[in-house]
């Protein structure tokens, strides 16, 4: 199947550059002899009016052959002289070269913009999670839904991101909606910096930030105090809450305004607990299996008698806090490895991790898949900010604090092309499940998806040239370059994974080829322009024998290429040759 992939892949690609060169000539009037995708021996060939359609052997080009003075192997009749590639004014021989480069960058958008279709809703305006430290704390708040952002109204999270980032440093009046009831506060994104991938083309970019995400925390309790209304009804750390009092509840919100609500009076709450099952599969995985339960648990009352119904979020949740014994499960471990560093500090499951080196931690980590990088406001974010460093961690268990010391573990290893990697790891984890999401409908699909189509390809664009840049510049190795291995696995990996992430690996790599192309290499189409400008400037054509020398040299230049992207391309798989070249000598 690899092979088929890389076929298909490759066919593509090669038809779309050469029918750009096809389609103008043909247009302008220049009479073309063959159309071939493919070099050497031709395993199919179909004869049109005056065109010779061919699939060649070896699919690493192709080519369009037009009637040329120079390359003419009979002599051109003078009837069809009008027809060669010379005769067409210098401004039409410059597009029919531009032709093909232009068909391999404006394919792309067509590619993208296929993938973005399939955006049919997004997830809504509303606030899931406020990470601590950032611009967005103390002003949004979980449950909220935001209606507009400067002047601009929103009616999906990505618009909410979007109109965050593009407004950095600068203060803006956000419009949410808080209990039913409007509420206007003045937020000041951050000004973040981004390193964007590959992180070796050192491309940075300024985005704001508030620190909100759109994915809500399921009702997943800790109970820190075993002398807590929660702890003496039965209920535990990680119980899930399903319903209180008959009502279901979603999310971790939802149960704090339920409990809110209470006077001290019983409130009787349904549960799923997870168990852990011992040595599931022979120890092969950790597997819990959730057990049902219900529990009642009679709340404090205030000292007035009253409930807090009114004021801020993080009033409420201290208040459910004070009266119940229940909060959120953000901070407590759910697992250590044994013989991990943190096991031999003396962190356990169930542990509540209250400070890390001195600082008081109330988030974990940021959720990627909301569109966030780790941030040094959480405790994996700290962790991986100074990775070499000794840390100092405490938590509590059953209301005691402890506390140890610890190292982040490193971890290396090379991916199936034989790019080495290292990172370092915090392997305890915590366990906070996501509330199932309500999404919002796309209003203009195929607007945005035209838009995303031009966005991700002028981004592809720029990666390319910086890319070529900084290898001029030295600072991009040229073991950077792949040659065909390369572009095989890739073709394998992304076919294998489904038709969107094939879509997507063809955009980036034609892109790839219309710049390269563009080049002022001699053979390639840059190296044509090239040619083509110093005639306009001499005003007459170059001589056969320069274009001669100019190929000759650009092909070796190519060759060259070649041969060092090759030669990579080896040393990436070298160890899976030398493993599969072992198992056939056996």
């Amino acid at each position: 199947m690899d092979l088929l992939y890389f076929v298909l892949f490759i066919g593509i690609l090669i038809f779309i550059h050469e029918f750009g060169h096809f389609a103008f000539a043909k247009l302008f009037g220049v009479k073309i002899l063959t159309f071939s995708i493919g070099f050497g021996p031709k395993v199919l060939r179909i004869r049109g009016k005056e065109t010779e359609y061919c699939i060649a052997l070896l699919p690493f080009g192709g080519f369009v052959k037009m009637l040329e003075e120079g390359t003419a192997e009979e002599p051109i009749l003078p009837e069809e002289r009008h027809r060669t590639f010379e005769a067409l004014a210098v401004w039409k021989r410059v597009v029919v070269v531009l032709a093909g480069p232009a068909m391999n960058i404006l394919f792309p958008i067509a590619l993208y913009t296929s993938v973005y279709l399939e955006d049919r809703e997004f997830l809504p305006p509303t606030v899931g999670t406020v990470l601590p430290g950032k611009p967005a704390e103390g002003k949004l708040y979980p449950g909220d839904t935001i209606v507009s952002v400067g002047d601009v109204a929103v009616a999906s999270f990505p618009d909410v991101q979007k109109a965050f980032a593009a407004h950095a440093g600068v203060s803006m009046l956000v419009t949410v909606e808080r209990d039913g009831k409007p509420v206007t506060v003045t937020i000041t994104p951050s000004d973040e910096t981004e390193v964007v991938e590959p992180s070796e083309l050192e491309i940075f970019e300024h985005v704001g930030r508030v620190g909100i995400a759109p994915t809500y925390a399921a009702p997943v309790i800790g109970v820190p105090y075993t002398d807590s209304p929660a702890w003496r009804a039965g209920l535990r750390t990680f119980d899930r809450i399903t319903e209180v009092n008959g009502h279901a509840v979603d999310t971790f919100v939802d149960l704090l305004r339920a409990l809110t609500q209470h006077r001290g009076e019983s409130v009787r709450m349904t549960y799923l607990r997870p168990v852990p099952v011992e040595r599931a599969l022979g120890g092969l995985c950790h597997i819990a299996v959730l057990e049902t339960g219900i529990a009642a648990v009679a709340p404090r009352p205030l000292d007035g008698g009253g409930v807090t119904r009114d004021g801020d979020p993080d009033t409420r949740a201290k208040d459910v806090l004070d009266r119940t014994g229940i909060e959120s499960a953000e901070m407590y471990v759910a697992f250590v490895p044994e013989g991990s560093s943190e096991w031999r500090a003396g962190l356990r499951a169930g542990d509540r991790i209250t400070h890390l080196d001195g600082v008081a931690q109330r988030a974990w980590k940021v959720d990627r898949r909301n569109g966030h990088a780790l941030d040094d406001t959480t405790m994996v974010g700290q962790l991986l900010a100074a990775p070499n460093r000794v840390h100092e961690l405490e938590w509590t268990r059953d209301g005691e604090r402890m506390s140890g010391t610890f190292q982040l573990r490193k971890e290396r290893w090379d991916d199936e092309l034989g790019q080495h990697y290292e990172r370092y790891v915090f392997r305890s984890t915590h366990w906070v499940p996501r509330a199932n999401s309500k999404f919002v409908p796309n209003a203009h699909p195929i607007l945005y998806a035209i838009r995303r189509g031009f966005e991700e390809t002028r981004n592809g664009i720029k990666f390319v040239l910086v890319g070529v840049v900084r290898l001029a510049q030295g600072r991009v190795s040229l073991t950077t370059v792949s040659g065909p291995i390369t572009l095989y696995d890739v073709a394998g990996d992304a076919g294998s994974k489904g038709a969107t992430y094939f879509v997507w690996a063809m955009a980036v790599t034609s892109i790839n080829l219309g710049l390269i192309n563009l080049l002022p290499i001699p053979v390639l189409d840059g190296g044509h322009l090239v040619l083509l400008f110093v005639e306009w400037a001499r005003r007459r054509p170059v001589s056969h024998r320069v274009r001669e020398m100019s190929s000759l040299v650009g092909m070796s230049i190519l060759v060259l290429v070649m041969l060092v992207a090759f030669k990579n391309d080896v040393s990436r798989k070298w160890d899976v040759i030398v493993l599969q070249v072992r198992e056939i000598a056996r």
